[in-house]
């Protein structure tokens, strides 16, 4: 049996351990408690994602060779560093030569902003600073996406049910047959009410929520369950939404 085979095999056992993922899913609820995605960075950037989604998103990368990364929510600028630093290890290895991530964020902080420019791989990236769902924002990526060949769209600002599938409803058009919209934070469906008072997004209002209300209506995305039951750990749990047609 094959490497391959033997992984196949795996995930879908994994697929079908129903109490190991609802096992996964406690500790996710318990980890966020700590602030446990608050702990990691990137090549001198804070990254706040779990380490397991990271992983996910260089095998996407690896398996797209996107020329094009879109990422609303820029935060510290780690994931933004991590993909253009994807896209540079891409193209030593014959990948697209000119591909770069697009970042949106409603409000780049100057310290934020002058770390990122500063970064080494500055170079494979461009920032939008205005609201992910602002039309002018939003022509402007599109316009963006019109001379790439192939897009990969990672959906993280603002996490309530409407800002998220405004962003569905803007940005999942652009992905590329066969690659992903990935929308982080879906398991805040699965948290405590009481976990982000200050927040205005919470369980039955969240990315899971409108992840599920935007499929309803679009059938050339659907849920590559096999990533779900591969990390077991996750923020994004139903969230890699693979284009189909």
């Amino acid at each position: 049996m094959s490497h391959d085979d033997v992984v196949r095999r795996n995930i879908a056992a994994l697929g079908q351990d129903t109490a190991l993922q609802a096992r996964s899913i406690d500790w996710v609820r318990d980890s966020a408690a700590h602030g446990y995605s608050y702990n990691f960075s990137w090549m001198g950037r804070p990254v706040i994602q779990y380490p397991q989604d990271m992983v996910a998103m260089q095998e996407i990368i690896w398996s797209v060779q996107p020329d094009l990364v879109i990422e609303t929510g820029i935060a510290h600028g780690g994931s933004l560093v991590y993909y253009a630093a994807l896209l540079e290890l891409n193209a030593a290895c014959g990948g697209p030569q000119d591909a770069a991530v697009l970042g949106i964020d409603i409000e780049i902080r100057p310290h934020n902003r002058a770390a990122i420019e500063a970064h080494p791989l500055f170079r494979r990236m461009a920032l939008i600073e205005g609201s992910s769902v602002d039309p002018v924002v939003v022509d402007a990526v599109c316009r963006r996406a019109r001379q790439a060949r192939r897009v990969l769209v990672c959906l993280d600002s603002n996490h309530a049910h409407a800002h998220v599938l405004a962003e569905l409803e803007a940005y999942a058009p652009l992905v590329s047959v066969g690659s992903y919209c990935v929308v982080f934070d879906t398991i805040v469906e699965d948290l405590p009410k009481n976990l982000y008072p200050q927040r205005p997004w919470g369980p039955g209002d969240n990315p899971r929520t409108a992840v599920r209300q935007y499929l309803a209506s679009h059938a050339e995305f659907e849920v590559d369950r096999r990533i779900d039951h591969k990390l077991l750990i996750s923020v994004a749990p139903g969230g890699y939404l693979r284009r189909i047609r």
